[in-house]
């Protein structure tokens, strides 16, 4: 779950990584590992990126030295390769047509067995990065393709797994869905002349642009000067957008495909309470996901949810940090009780989800040393049994706490005097309005696509 965010603009008054810094900026909840802008100047393409936050791996003299008239930006969390600078986002290179830049938010799960055939054919790879699979593909078809569209029709083909993609090349901004839409894109528009491509429709709002619409899963949008134009390349019967976009990963004011996300983690709350009632005094909320689902609960319970954990807005999400030390060090500076909200009650602790429990068993015991009297734990999404593919780095079934321990180990191990999910049956209705489907099989174990064997 990286995060990316295209700008193409007519008017020449626009600074184009200065709009795509700050799109970055509101994208950087899904990525905090390294971040890269490139930017198309005449014929040749200008990039900057480095390891860390958006703000520390750009400065005013970095953005002033990438002008043009369209770029691409990319926010990484490492889920395919390792986080060398040489994997950091976007991907230049040049071509038989010029140059071109590539960003990819989402995980091709058969890039190994793709990297294997090209480099028994001559390719020579200089990254561990999957995204750099897709553009040694594209230059490859490009030869035989009279226009780029061709060639990224012709990759699509090989290519398994779950992307939402951005590019550069000498005329156009390109955006690219899979053919499930399982990551996330859409469009947006600034004063008519000057058009967005962006994982979430907040990034859109914090360039003050306006949402047009979502790419549609198996969609192909090419941006010139004449505009947007589409190209369809699958005949796409279903969809299965990540369910966790809404539990845990999208911004609470992006609209996902149709849905809002704060709508989805509220109805989520009101879901959980009628389904599993509990008596207590206080609803708290583990931020970010938990706290929207905390304010449903408390509507639908009618008990009072005051800010019972205060959070460290300095420290990033810990279930993306890059290893389990790190995480369980960002717990521990990231949260702290609210101790005369929590002291000799009955608490109910809201959290989205539970993948490894290093959080969750973390914030119950600096509840317990706050004084809490019960700690009842309610969770927004079923049980996480089984690896994510697709984005999300959970691909071993040892690191996920539900895989092999049922609900009441799970409760004892945490601490917790009860613990409940919501069911299957009340995520899938939480996102109202939703113009999709969604991938769940991280909770069924039933995937949209078949997996490698090597996995």
């Amino acid at each position: 779950m990286s995060g990316v965010f295209g700008v193409y603009s007519k008017d020449k008054s626009v600074n184009i990584a200065e709009q795509i810094y700050y799109g970055l900026y509101a994208l950087q909840h899904r990525g905090q590992q390294s971040a890269g802008i490139a930017v198309r100047d005449k014929d040749l393409i200008e990039w900057h990126k480095d390891k860390g936050l958006v703000p520390e791996v750009f400065k005013s003299q970095d953005l002033d030295k990438l002008p043009g008239d369209a770029g691409i930006g990319h926010v990484r969390y490492s889920s395919s390769g390792d986080v060398s600078k040489g994997n950091i986002e976007p991907l230049v290179l040049k071509y038989i047509s010029g140059y071109m830049a590539i960003a990819k938010n989402g995980n091709i799960i058969n890039a190994n067995k793709l990297r294997g055939k090209l480099e028994a054919d001559g390719c020579m790879f200089h990254t561990t990065n999957d995204t750099e699979v897709l553009a040694a593909l594209l230059t490859k078809f490009r030869i035989s393709s009279e226009h780029i569209e061709d060639s990224v029709e012709q990759m699509v083909k090989y290519i398994q797994g779950s992307y939402s993609i951005v590019m550069i090349t000498p005329r156009f901004l390109i955006g690219l869905r899979d053919p499930l839409g399982i990551m996330p894109l859409c469009i947006g528009r600034i004063n008519g002349a000057t058009y967005v491509i962006s994982s979430e429709s907040a990034a859109i709002d914090a360039v003050d642009g306006e949402f047009i619409r979502d790419v549609e899963p198996g969609e192909l949008v090419l941006i010139d000067s004449d505009g947007i134009q589409s190209r369809r390349l699958f005949d796409c019967k279903k969809s299965s957008l990540c369910i966790f976009e809404h539990v845990y990963f999208a911004r609470p004011d992006s609209i996902v495909d149709g849905a809002s996300t704060h709508d989805a983690r509220v109805n989520a709350g009101r879901i959980l309470a009628k389904e599993h009632p509990v008596q207590a005094d206080v609803v708290i909320g583990i931020p970010d996901g938990g706290t929207d689902m905390a304010y449903g609960f408390a509507q639908e319970s009618n008990i009072v949810a005051p800010a019972g954990l205060l959070r460290n807005k300095y420290v990033g999400r810990a279930f993306i940090a890059p290893n389990q030390n790190a995480r369980e060090i960002a717990v521990k500076i990231k949260f702290n009780p609210v101790k005369t909200e929590v002291k000799g009650k009955r608490v109910v602790l809201i959290d989205d989800s539970i993948v490894r429990g290093t959080t969750t068993k973390t914030l119950v015991r600096m509840l317990r040393e706050a004084g809490a009297k019960e700690v009842h734990l309610r969770i927004g999404s079923p049980p996480y049994k089984y690896p994510c593919y697709f984005g999300v780095d959970t691909s071993s079934r040892g690191q996920l706490l539900a895989s092999k321990n049922d609900k009441e180990t799970i409760c004892e191990w945490i601490g917790a005097d009860s613990l409940e999910y919501i069911s299957y049956e009340g995520i899938i209705k939480a996102p109202v309005n939703s113009k999709v489907d969604f991938c769940t099989s991280c909770f069924t174990g039933v995937y949209p696509v078949d997996i490698p064997k090597e996995f």
